[in-house]
C-alpha cells in the first residue's frame, strides 16, 4: 500500500501529465487583420504594454514549439518534476539526452522578433517581458526587463543542497566524464526539443556518466527550470505581479497560454478591465476574453507593427 507521501507524488505527477496534454481549441474567431493590427498598434502607442512570450517566438531561432502542428509534443512528452526527482533512471535518461541536446540549444541565436522587442523596450512601448521560454534568447538579444517564469536552462541546481552552477562549466565537466560520447551520436537539430532534450537509444543512455554536485556530492542535479508538476518560485511570482501592476495592457506573442502560469496573467488583466491582444499562429486559452485576436505567423505580424 502506498504511503500518503507516495500518493501525493503520484497525484501531482498525473496532474502534470493532464496539464501538458491540454489541447487548446478555438473559442473565438480571429479578428480581420486590419482590426487586429490597429488594436495592437494602439496599445503599443499608449505604452506600458506587458508582453508575454511563448515558444512561438523562438521557432525562427531553430527551437521547436510545444503545441503547434509540428510541435515537440507531437513526438515527445516532457518529464514531470516527480519523475525527475524520485526516479534515478529518469534523471539518467534526461541528462544523457540533455548532454547531447544542449550543444544545439546553446547555438541558438536571437531572431528578428527578439530584436524588435528590444527596440520596443528602448522606445518605452513595453513595460517588460514575461517569457515562458527557457532559452535565454530575450536576454541575449538585449532585453533588460525579462522575467523567465519557467527558469533558465543555462543554470544547473542541486536539489539536495541548492548549489547552482553555470551550464557551460557543468557541460565541461560532463565532457570530461564522457570522452568520445558525443562522437557516437548523430542528431538532427530539428529533433531537439524546447527543453534541450533529444531522443537517444537506450545503450547510449546506459553508457552516459553523470557528474556530482561540486558542493555536496549529490547526483540529483536539475536544470534551473520549472518542470510540469513543479511550482513557480514565490519570489518570481512576486516579480511578475509587480510588473503586471505597472502595465496598462497585455500582448501575448506565440503562446497558447495552456499552462496556468501564463493563463493566470490573461485572467488578471481581464479582471482589471485592461486591453488584451493575442498574436499567435494558433489558438489561445481564454481567447474569447481578449479584445483582439490576430491569428498569423509572428514574423508577419511584427513586420506590420512599429
Amino acid at each position: 500500500m502506498s504511503t500518503p507521501e507516495e500518493l501525493s507524488i503520484q497525484m501531482a505527477h498525473h496532474s502534470a501529465i493532464r496539464s501538458m496534454q491540454r489541447i487548446v481549441q478555438e473559442q473565438a474567431e480571429a479578428d480581420p487583420e486590419p482590426v487586429a493590427r490597429d488594436g495592437v498598434q494602439s496599445m503599443l502607442d499608449a505604452g506600458k504594454v506587458l508582453v508575454v512570450t511563448g515558444a512561438g517566438v523562438s521557432t525562427d531561432s531553430g527551437i521547436p514549439d510545444y503545441r503547434g502542428p509540428n510541435g515537440s509534443l507531437q513526438r515527445h512528452r516532457p518529464m514531470t518534476y516527480q519523475e525527475f526527482r524520485y526516479r534515478p533512471e529518469a534523471r539518467q535518461r534526461y541528462w544523457a539526452r540533455g548532454f547531447v541536446g544542449w550543444r544545439h540549444m546553446d547555438k541558438a541565436k536571437p531572431n528578428d522578433i527578439h530584436r524588435r522587442l528590444v527596440q520596443w523596450e528602448r522606445e518605452g512601448k513595453i513595460s517588460g517581458i514575461i517569457t515562458q521560454n527557457v532559452d535565454g534568447l530575450h536576454q541575449q538579444a538585449g532585453s533588460h526587463r525579462v522575467i523567465p517564469v519557467h527558469g533558465d536552462l543555462s543554470i544547473v541546481r542541486c536539489l539536495d543542497c541548492g548549489y547552482s552552477e553555470n551550464r557551460q562549466q557543468f557541460d565541461a565537466r560532463l565532457q570530461e566524464a564522457n570522452v568520445g560520447y558525443l562522437e557516437e551520436v548523430e542528431v538532427d537539430p530539428a529533433a531537439v526539443n524546447p527543453d534541450g532534450d533529444v531522443e537517444l537509444p537506450q545503450y547510449l543512455v546506459d553508457k552516459f556518466v553523470m557528474v556530482h554536485c561540486l558542493n555536496c556530492g549529490s547526483v540529483v542535479l536539475k536544470p534551473d527550470v520549472v518542470y510540469f508538476g513543479e511550482s513557480v518560485p514565490s519570489e518570481r511570482k512576486e516579480q511578475m505581479h509587480a510588473l503586471e501592476n505597472e502595465s496598462t495592457s497585455l500582448l501575448v506573442l506565440g503562446s497558447s497560454l495552456a499552462v496556468m502560469s501564463g493563463y493566470r496573467i490573461l485572467l488578471d488583466f481581464v479582471k482589471r478591465g485592461l486591453p488584451v491582444a493575442l498574436v499567435t499562429n494558433g489558438h489561445v486559452r481564454g481567447e474569447e476574453k481578449a479584445n483582439w485576436r490576430w491569428r498569423v505567423p509572428l514574423d508577419h505580424a511584427m513586420n506590420q507593427l512599429h
